[in-house]
């Protein structure tokens, strides 16, 4: 049975647009996620998932443990219900919520937020004084590669903190151990340029490479710096991403590698070498036209991936295979035309997309039909089903 009929024959009577996740490429793919591991223990990048079902269930296999959640106010939300172990992976400027955090002692001793500069830590500061808990921060450090040869300077990788070296990692966490009410527990270092990005040519595979010797030395001088500058060890050092699991884990000073992306597969994730991927994640569109021979028009599906602008962020159509978008309209708000190649599509066929990237496809439906072979075995909410949406 193609992945076509197997999906069709599942959702058949379910009305389109619709989400599912094959839960067979699911499980295997969390296997293959710990296995990668070697032990280190996988943090869960809720961004990357939005479904609370899912990140429950992964979450009680073996290898994983706890949440990166992209919000404070989606980590209190986790955190009501019943999620003990939630590190905000971006810094937060939201002062209600961080007063919120500190005034609710069982959601302050569950997350850790995010800091990258003073400006950050007096917020938390003053959040911790206002509402009488402390509160728990980690450093984000910049994982990227920055290379010069005398007045020829290049960074690669993305811009996230502007703390990069150990003296700069030290000196906020000086400021951090001044500030009454806030603990600073941990590091994190998210190497983009390793964990996402494809391996699709040699000069990136040889940026790969360096960044990887890069961070085995910095990060260890990065965490002794702050050691000393707080006066006492840190208890998290987070790292990696679903692309560089192997390298982040194989330092022994990581404690801890985060992913998401790797277990819905969306198709940035498809010229890896280091993992076989399963994709797991599909929506599907109904043919609602036939405009002309070799084309079919289905409706919906104008669900383009955050990034730059360019055709990698557009769904893929996979099932029936051999259809491709057009050129002139891409994928459209309400509806997405498509060159059939031969197929003889119908109005009522259904067809099968994969999305570029994980999470973000679940922000466009409100629930999503967990298939097992060729049968849905459970529908469950995403978080834009349970009414909620973080940024």
């Amino acid at each position: 049975m193609t992945l076509g009929d197997r999906l069709d024959a599942a959702t058949a009577g379910l009305p389109a647009p619709l989400a599912v996740l094959d839960l067979d490429a699911l499980e295997a793919n969390a296997r293959d996620l710990v296995r990668r591991a070697a032990g280190t223990p996988v943090r869960l990048a809720s961004k990357s998932l939005r479904v609370r079902h899912v990140l429950t269930q992964v979450l009680a296999g073996p290898g994983f443990a706890g949440v990166m959640a992209y919000s404070v106010r989606e980590a209190l939300w986790l955190v009501g219900h019943g999620f003990r172990d939630v590190l905000v992976g971006y810094p937060s400027v939201d002062t209600g919520a961080l007063e919120a955090l500190a005034a609710d002692p069982v959601a302050a001793a569950a997350i850790t937020l995010m800091v990258d500069d003073p400006a950050q830590v007096e917020l938390v500061a003053r959040a911790a004084q206002h509402g009488g808990s402390s509160v728990q921060v980690c450093l984000d450090v910049d994982a990227s590669l920055r290379v010069g040869l005398g007045p020829w300077r290049a960074h690669l990788g993305v811009r996230r903190s502007p703390v990069h070296t150990p003296q700069d990692a030290a000196a906020l966490a000086a400021h951090v151990a001044a500030r009454d009410g806030v603990h600073a527990r941990g590091v994190m270092f998210y190497e983009a340029q390793v964990a996402g990005m494809p391996d699709t040519d040699p000069l990136v595979r040889a940026v790969k490479r360096a960044s990887v010797a890069d961070l085995a030395r910095r990060r260890r001088h990065v965490v002794d710096a702050v050691q000393d500058a707080l006066g006492h060890p840190l208890t998290l050092v987070n790292s990696g991403g679903s692309g560089s699991l192997e390298t982040s884990a194989a330092d022994p000073v990581v404690t801890e590698v985060t992913a998401g992306s790797g277990l819905y597969v969306p198709t940035l994730f498809d010229h890896y070498r280091a993992f076989a991927p399963r994709p797991a994640a599909y929506f599907g569109l109904d043919v609602v036209r036939v405009p002309a021979p070799g084309f079919a028009t289905a409706f919906g599906g104008g669900y383009v991936a955050s990034g730059p602008a360019t055709r990698s962020r557009l769904p893929l159509p996979v099932a029936p295979a051999g259809l491709r978008l057009t050129g002139r309209e891409g994928a459209g708000e309400v509806q997405t035309p498509l060159r059939t190649r031969g197929q003889d599509l119908r109005v009522g066929d259904r067809v099968w997309f994969r999305h570029a990237k994980a999470g973000e496809q679940m922000e466009r439906f409100d629930t999503v039909h967990l298939v097992r072979s060729d049968r849905v075995e459970a529908s469950v909410p995403t978080y834009r089903g349970e009414g909620r949406t973080f940024g």
